[in-house]
């Protein structure tokens, strides 16, 4: 008879488990799903998207994150300007949707290092030498200290270009 209660007991705590914890994992699966659908791009990157007919209306729902230039009647460029979730939306000539997708901006971390300093953090781009970059979330002070040495660079570059 102890033997019965411990299985019964086993089997319930299973059941109990089994209900707290595979939500989770139907919502983790599903929220995978949901980025694998998704157009990916990275900040301060390019992607080509094609299309299958010519484009009458593009809406983006939020320009900040990402944003749309036509190249051709069949070429999309996307372009990730912040990290976000936004959503595109390409209509052909009879307003029939061509695209309605959700578009994720990323980071991009190739060839990257961060630097943290409790809570504050800096970016350099490494290829092979590590130089400071500009970097959406890197310290306010790091940030503004890169900006200024790239806008200084382009100002004398374009003064000898005149």
């Amino acid at each position: 008879m102890p033997m019965l209660r411990t299985t019964r007991r086993s089997l319930f705590l299973g059941a109990m488990l089994a209900a707290i914890f595979c939500p989770a994992a139907t919502a983790s699966a599903a929220g995978e799903r949901d980025a694998e659908a998704r157009l990916s791009v990275s900040v301060d990157h390019a992607r080509v998207v094609k299309i299958d007919r010519i484009a009458e209306t593009i809406i983006i729902g939020n320009p900040s994150i990402v944003d749309v230039t036509v190249h051709d009647s069949e070429t999309l460029v996307l372009t990730g300007r912040s990290f976000g979730i936004t959503n595109l939306i390409v209509l052909d000539r009879d307003g029939n949707a061509i695209i309605d997708e959700e578009v994720a901006v990323h980071s991009f971390e190739d060839s990257t290092v961060r630097i943290y300093r409790q809570a504050a953090r800096t970016t350099y781009a490494c290829s092979p030498q590590c130089e400071p970059t500009v970097t959406i979330g890197d310290d306010t002070n790091a940030f503004a200290a890169a900006a200024g040495q790239f806008d200084i660079r382009q100002g004398m570059a374009l003064g000898l270009a005149k």
